[in-house]
């Protein structure tokens, strides 16, 4: 008998559901947000994509750490529990965006790897020439590659903004055999997942990882290595000193920015074509680093 569910949460992407003490039930929505602000509209095949994706990866990590992942299929029973949530949805809503996951012990700590100087660690060296609060290199650019992929941790901020740590400040949090442990697993992934992605012409400037213990192993969690937690750059648009276009909502961001909208809610409507744009953004992401067709998912890869 398929256990009952319970809903525990609904936040800007994901809808988690209890299925006992030891499972849950993760279903990955079309939502999206920007600006921490989730828009009207949703983008069709994202959470399939994100879903998608993180299965993928996982595979190719899987010698690297374990992970929460019990199944993606044969999950038909907990379907009709949820048919009264999804009722506006398509018939198979749910099939290929929906993932049964061990329970696990979270970290309280988001672990970033950089390769690339971009984003708040480029806003960071500017102003000051550290990146986490630590010494980087003289000269960069924004877009370059830095001579090691290094670990950066931030907080999870429950409200706001995540803050970044320093090595020494995520120490005192967490302790130094756990930092050490974390960093050594992200930086082996994340240096395995960049020369997959290279192969494909395609370059992860960053990533966010989630780890929690699992049977009081150190392992993988949520999403793994897909538009919404990493930065995805074509190869060959990379410069120095600019920002290169990437595989995940910036369409979106760059409309929303050209609105004047001041970034509080409610957003403004989204365009259809900057809807279709975004998902095709989405979707050009999984193809060509899987080699797979989004059409064929579930089943692909």
């Amino acid at each position: 008998m398929t256990p009952s569910l319970t809903k525990l949460y609904s936040g800007k992407v994901r809808d988690i559901y209890e299925v006992d003490n030891d499972k849950l039930l993760i279903i990955t929505s079309d939502r999206i947000s920007a600006f921490d602000v989730v828009m009207s509209k949703e983008i069709p095949q994202k959470g399939r994509v994100l879903t998608a994706m993180t299965i993928w990866w996982l595979e190719k990590l899987s010698d690297i750490a374990p992970n929460h992942l019990i199944s993606y299929s044969g999950l038909d029973d907990y379907f009709v529990q949820l048919k009264s949530d999804y009722n506006s949805k398509e018939p198979n809503f749910l099939l290929g965006r929906t993932m049964l996951v061990k329970k696990a012990q979270m970290l309280p700590i988001e672990c970033i790897v950089r390769g690339y100087l971009s984003g708040s660690a480029y806003k960071e060296y500017k102003s000051s020439g550290t990146i986490h609060g630590e010494k980087a290199p003289e000269g960069l650019l924004e877009s370059d590659q830095l001579p090691e992929p290094i670990f950066t941790p931030s907080t999870k901020a429950t409200e706001g903004h995540d803050v970044n740590l320093s090595k020494q400040q995520t120490i005192d949090l967490i302790g130094k055999e756990l930092t050490e442990l974390a960093e050594s697993i992200c930086l082996t992934a994340y240096l395995r997942a960049r020369d997959l992605s290279l192969e494909k012409g395609i370059v992860i400037a960053d990533t966010k990882f989630e780890l929690g213990f699992i049977d009081e192993k150190l392992s993988f969690c949520d999403e793994v290595l897909t538009p919404d937690s990493s930065r995805f750059w074509p190869l060959e648009a990379i410069q120095r000193g600019k920002t290169p276009p990437s595989f995940d909502k910036q369409p979106l961001r760059d409309w929303l920015e050209q609105t004047g909208w001041d970034k509080n809610p409610p957003p403004p409507e989204l365009p259809d074509e900057i809807v279709q744009e975004t998902s095709s953004r989405y979707i050009e992401a999984y193809e060509k680093i899987t080699g797979c067709s989004m059409s064929q998912w579930p089943g692909c890869c």
